[in-house]
């Protein structure tokens, strides 16, 4: 057998040695009052750093506002959005077969429901139309909660699903519903003029829509229901919708919709941004599986 040669046996002793060195009663190197030091210099540098991020965040709550965003980066002009949304924004489905426009129905429902007329007496005011409902702070004092104005699914009419409870989906007639994405302080029309949408099938597809209703008449968003002032703010803000009914379209064929927000100080839809001021959806309604 070949015996531990004395180079290894220094080299194993040096191990040992900066590990334990009972000599100097070092440990790793260090002695306990340079262990102590050094870790009472990182225990304060990292209070310190906790300290300073603490300092940071509370002096940057201190310009934020609960109610409204302090900076606010709008574009101008806000997005739309369907409803039903269907996948990927489209509409397809079968009128004798239930099951597959059933789905489109029951999401109706239930995104309807808070405009039931009975809640909105009881939550929001009747507002006068065709004016904002400006509700300012007086100084330093808020004037909160603020109050919000009506809107009734009545006012959808044929699209409210009281009178028709399948939305037309059962007799190809389908309605959709639009609103527009809420921004805070928005004053969407001036000199009295609701922005209101409109509603087109695309060139490629420009024959295959023949009629169109729109609920509330006209398919406004009524002055009255802006501004906008903040979901904390305005607790119960009832946001306006536009109904669209496909009286006369064709069937059995994709239909490319584009429906598009109408104001006078509103920019008009960019072609940078699809979603900026409109919202494109497809159709199709079909009369056979």
């Amino acid at each position: 057998m070949t015996g531990i040669g004395d180079g290894e046996k220094k080299t194993c002793g040096a191990v040992l040695d900066f590990f334990w060195n009972p000599r100097t009663h070092e440990f790793l190197g260090r002695t306990a009052s340079s262990w102590g030091l050094i870790i009472l210099f990182y225990l304060g540098f990292y209070v310190f750093l906790a300290g300073l991020f603490v300092l940071t965040m509370y002096v940057m709550m201190q310009t934020l506002d609960d109610y409204k965003p302090t900076y606010q980066d709008r574009l101008a002009t806000p997005g739309m959005m369907i409803r039903p949304k269907g996948e990927a924004l489209e509409i397809v489905y079968t009128m004798d077969h239930t099951e597959s426009w059933d789905m489109y129905v029951q999401a109706l429902d239930k995104f309807l429901s808070p405009y039931n007329d009975s809640y909105q007496a009881l939550t929001n005011d009747e507002c006068p139309p065709d004016r904002y409902y400006i509700q300012e702070d007086s100084g330093d004092v808020r004037n909160n909660p603020k109050r919000s104005c009506q809107f009734n699914r009545t006012l959808l009419e044929e699209c409210s699903g009281v009178k028709d409870r399948y939305y037309g989906y059962n007799t190809g007639k389908p309605c959709i519903l639009i609103k527009m994405n809420r921004v805070i302080g928005m004053l969407p029309g001036i000199h009295g003029q609701s922005p209101y949408v409109t509603c087109a099938a695309k060139k490629e597809d420009g024959d295959k829509i023949r009629e169109l209703a729109y609920y509330p008449p006209n398919g406004t968003f009524n002055l009255m229901y802006y501004p906008y002032y903040g979901k904390k703010a305005q607790v119960n803000y009832s946001q306006p919708l536009v109904a669209v009914k496909f009286v006369n379209v064709s069937y059995d064929a994709d239909i490319n919709v584009e429906c598009k927000i109408n104001a006078n100080n509103i920019a008009p839809p960019s072609e940078r941004d699809k979603f900026a001021g409109r919202v494109a959806f497809k159709l199709r309604i079909n009369t056979r599986v």
